[in-house]
């Protein structure tokens, strides 16, 4: 499966999140249910990723956590908050940067409407022509 693919599987499993949990949960509640329904689809769900970074010869094992990492080619990082802000979108790049992922999803439950705290960022990802996904680019 493509990572466009898994993008729409996994925007729809968010927006079944939001539908039914609506926005006021912690970030570890909508992670958990998110996972859980990802992995009913069939997906390889990894949670709490440990990610190690390098640099200037120093390796750092742990130098973050991906929320959830899925079929190791999406990467999708929750947030429950207010309002999204521009570090939150700097975060999910520097991820797919050190993770050498194309695409990642920024999730924010506590948005009125679910499409209002999405987005979809790239990192060297040439788009697939049957792309259904067409959120916030």
């Amino acid at each position: 499966m493509d990572v466009e693919e898994l993008s729409a599987i996994a925007v729809d499993c968010g927006l079944q999140v939001h539908r039914d949990l609506g926005p006021g949960m912690l970030e570890s509640a909508y992670e958990t249910v998110l996972a859980h329904l990802l992995a009913k689809r069939g997906l390889n769900v990894e949670r709490q990723k440990a990610v190690p970074i390098a640099y200037d010869g120093l390796i750092i094992d742990q130098g973050f956590r991906a929320d959830i990492v899925i079929e190791n080619k999406l990467l999708i990082e929750l947030k429950a908050v207010e309002r999204l802000s521009p570090v939150h979108a700097r975060q999910v790049m520097t991820y797919l940067k050190f993770m050498n992922l194309p695409v990642g999803l920024l999730m924010n439950f506590s948005s009125v409407k679910f499409t209002e705290g999405l987005r979809r960022l790239v990192n060297n990802h040439r788009e697939t022509s049957n792309s259904r996904l067409s959120v916030n680019r």
